[in-house]
């Protein structure tokens, strides 16, 4: 019987690494099934178990070690052995089931190598020999990514282009990275738009608008690194990057003041003298004294624009400092002079008429359609056109007159708004640009229906009565509504004549599934699928059907929906497609393996003898167990078996066919003793009991009992001390069917020798 079990053992074997992709609690405890079918008898076979890390309960039930010798009659005892036995781990030691008694920390430790060893609670003998198995502790998203090298700094070139590579900050989780998405890890930029942008999967930084040092020197960049790829329940850490702009020789040399020298006759504090300008005359001017050189220096007091106003006369006078009361006739009119100011010409970057815009645009509006219109002129005297462009943008564009158009339909529900950076460039000097930035702000519209805010599988017992409540239900809208979502739940149209169940709507965006009867069959009715009508209130209105699925089963007279729902959590298992695959593929594989075996089994049953069209084997012995060794041949030494035999001398051949005949019929007279053979069956099984070191039981045994004697010897040629070249075998055709085939072997062997 365990021999038949063998191929189903085998296919086992190749579907368990399928098995093991499934992320699913509930197929766990299917692995552990599989695993204790897996076990060879008198044999431990088990490989490993899996266990969550950061378990919550005091004790976490973890698998059940079990001999198949383990009748249940509380004989056997198991023992646990190895790093972690008793502290972290232990075992019931009358029923081998396992259990994790700390908390697990896989980041800590993520593998303990264990043995189990069973033995007998009555002798303390070991039962089977121990059996070495692993404890893996599966990994759940504990850990935020951190920056280990930051806060970091770089430094980089003024005026760089868009594009420039600034540095790389690099993020580490100690999540496991072969778990899920725990440790896969997504950058965004948190401060330092719109001069710079990060990589999401790289973490790379890089320029997205270009600098001058002259305005700032140095910008404070966050970058937020988040786990699970930023879906919801991730973890996030944050670093700072210091970017310095390096200076590059972007100024031509200028005269930044003009300088005026008056002179004075007068020696020591009598020549010190004060410049200013006349009223009426500064403007945008004004003029200091150089104490230590008596200069006058004109200084700009605001900005001058050549498109405003290229040229200015200024007046400018001295007085000494120093004057005597009594000398003040000499110093009533103060000395002038005019001074001729000349504004040249720079050429300037286009200006926009504001320093940001703001637009906005429904969601779902046709690609081409208008977002708004920005507009920028060049300030110099030669008005050169300009052009429009967009930074790194794939779903908006700019045109000649600088108007935004869409080029794809927007959805609220994945942006909310956009910030754009738009760019003015004079066609006669390309070198001259500008940027401004643009926030588009997306209007949301009524364009998602409500749906269920979970998937729900509801249960119902086969004793349930009229009016009992089975299932809340809620809703979420993905739409942003400028009120408070409301819904509204009701049947559908097909399910109102449905009088099993009826939908309450709470008036609070949940509702409530009662019974609409009493009683309900398991046989019979198994499931009941119902269509609920959610609507919301936007404008207009939209609705959606969803369907509940509701499983009738056995529950206690207690009728508890938990006990119910505990009976049917194979029913909730939800095997994805890409897993299906992959046990479809795995069937295939062990299909194919078995059809190998099946076709190297018929090669090897082929006759070897094609002419004869028969096969002849003499005294083959197989054992399907691989053994250990020579010990192993205690278990079939065949001189046991004979022990109590009579042995019988090995006579002569004769050739005379009358006596062989003679012989072949007391031969057909004695068989072997029944009683005798009974006994010495179950001598040898008592034996094998017994014995620690016999194989196991699914090893074929092979006995070679002959019963108390034959008269008709041993035709076997092992271990014959007499030729067979000059002996005659014709005789053998006339002792009848019984012999047709030894005397087809024998007498061709004859004939071709001859």
């Amino acid at each position: 019987m365990n021999c038949l079990l063998l191929p189903f053992m085998l296919g086992l074997l190749l579907l368990w690494p399928c098995l093991t992709a499934i992320e699913n609690s509930e197929v766990e405890k299917v692995k552990h099934a599989m695993r204790s079918h897996l076990r060879v008898k008198r044999g431990w076979m088990w490989n490993q178990f899996f266990v969550p890390e950061e378990m919550n309960k005091t004790s976490h039930h973890i698998g059940q070690l079990r001999s198949d010798l383990d009748n249940g009659n509380n004989s056997f005892q198991y023992k646990l052995l190895g790093a972690g036995a008793g502290s972290i781990f232990v075992i019931d030691e009358r029923t081998g089931d396992l259990y994790a008694v700390q908390k697990l920390d896989r980041e800590e430790r993520s593998l303990y190598t264990l043995r189990a060893q069973v033995t007998d609670a009555t002798t303390g003998r070991a039962v089977e020999p121990e059996s070495e198995f692993v404890i893996r502790v599966s990994d759940i998203n504990d850990n935020e990514p951190q920056f280990l090298d930051g806060p970091y700094e770089a430094i980089v070139p003024e005026l760089s282009p868009e594009g420039t590579l600034v540095i790389r900050v690099t993020a580490t989780d100690a999540d496991d990275p072969s778990s899920g998405h725990n440790a896969r890890l997504l950058y965004c930029l948190l401060q330092g738009q719109p001069y710079f942008s990060v990589e999401s999967t790289t973490g790379v930084i890089r320029i997205s608008s270009t600098m001058d040092r002259e305005l700032q020197d140095e910008y404070w960049v966050i970058i937020q690194a988040k786990d699970m790829i930023g879906l919801p329940g991730a973890l996030s850490g944050t670093t700072s990057v210091l970017i310095k702009l390096s200076d590059v020789n972007d100024n031509k040399p200028m005269f930044k003041e003009r300088k005026i020298m008056a002179y004075d006759n007068d020696i020591g504090e009598n020549a010190e003298m004060d410049y200013s300008i006349e009223e009426g005359h500064s403007q945008p001017f004004d003029i200091i004294t150089n104490n230590e050189t008596q200069e006058g220096i004109v200084i700009l007091k605001k900005k001058v624009d050549f498109e405003h106003q290229n040229h200015y006369r200024i007046r400018a006078k001295v007085k000494n400092h120093h004057v005597d009361e009594q000398l003040m006739k000499y110093h009533l009119e103060a000395a002038t002079t005019l001074i001729r100011v000349q504004v040249e010409d720079e050429d300037e970057p286009p200006a926009f008429l504001l320093p940001y815009y703001i637009f906005e645009v429904f969601e779902g509006s046709p690609r081409g359609s208008s977002v708004g219109v920005v507009s920028a002129m060049d300030p110099d005297q030669r008005k050169s056109p300009i052009g429009y462009s967009i930074s790194r943008s794939q779903l908006f564009r700019i045109d000649d007159n600088g108007t935004i158009i869409t080029t794809n339909p927007l959805d609220r529900e994945h942006s909310a708004w956009y910030n754009l950076t738009i760019t003015a460039t004079e066609k006669y000097n390309t070198q001259q640009t500008s940027s401004v930035p643009v926030y588009v702000q997306v209007l949301n519209i009524n364009d998602h229906a409500p749906e269920f805010s979970e998937y729900y599988e509801t249960y119902v017992c086969e004793n349930a009565g009229s009016g009992q409540v089975i299932q809340t239900i809620s809703a979420v809208d993905r739409d942003e509504s400028i009120e408070d979502h409301h819904f509204y739940f009701n049947l559908s149209v097909e399910d109102t004549k449905n009088l099993s169940f009826t939908v309450i709507d709470n008036q609070d965006n949940t509702a409530v599934i009662l019974t609409n009867r009493t009683g309900f069959s398991l046989q019979e009715e198994p499931v009941f699928y119902i269509s609920i009508l959610i609507a919301d209130n936007g404008i207009p209105s939209l609705t959606s059907t969803n369907t509940l699925t509701i499983h009738v089963c056995d529950c206690e007279d207690s009728g508890s929906i938990q006990t119910c729902s505990n009976k049917h959590l194979m029913l909730s298992m939800g095997f994805r497609t890409e897993v299906l695959l992959a046990i479809l593929i795995c069937i295939i594989i062990i299909f194919g393996f078995i059809f190998l075996i099946l076709g190297l089994k018929q090669r090897r049953k082929q006759n070897p003898f094609p002419d004869k069209c028969e096969e002849f084997r003499e005294n083959i012995f197989r054992y399907d167990d691989e053994g250990g060794g020579e010990e192993d041949t205690e278990a079939f030494d065949l001189g046991e078996l004979r022990g109590s035999a009579v042995r019988r001398e090995r006579k002569a051949r004769k050739t005379a066919s009358a006596e062989i005949r003679s012989r072949y019929r007391q031969s057909l007279q004695v068989g072997p003793d029944s009683a005798i053979f009974r006994k010495f069956i179950l001598e040898k099984l008592e034996e094998a009991n017994t014995d620690p070191c016999a194989p196991p039981f699914d090893s074929l045994q092979t006995y070679a009992f002959e019963g108390t004697g034959s008269l008709a010897g041993s035709l076997s040629s092992l271990g014959s001390e007499v030729s067979d070249q000059d002996e005659n075998y014709d005789y053998l055709h006339e002792l009848g069917p019984r012999f047709k085939r030894l005397a087809c072997m024998f007498g061709s062997a004859m004939q071709s020798n001859n």
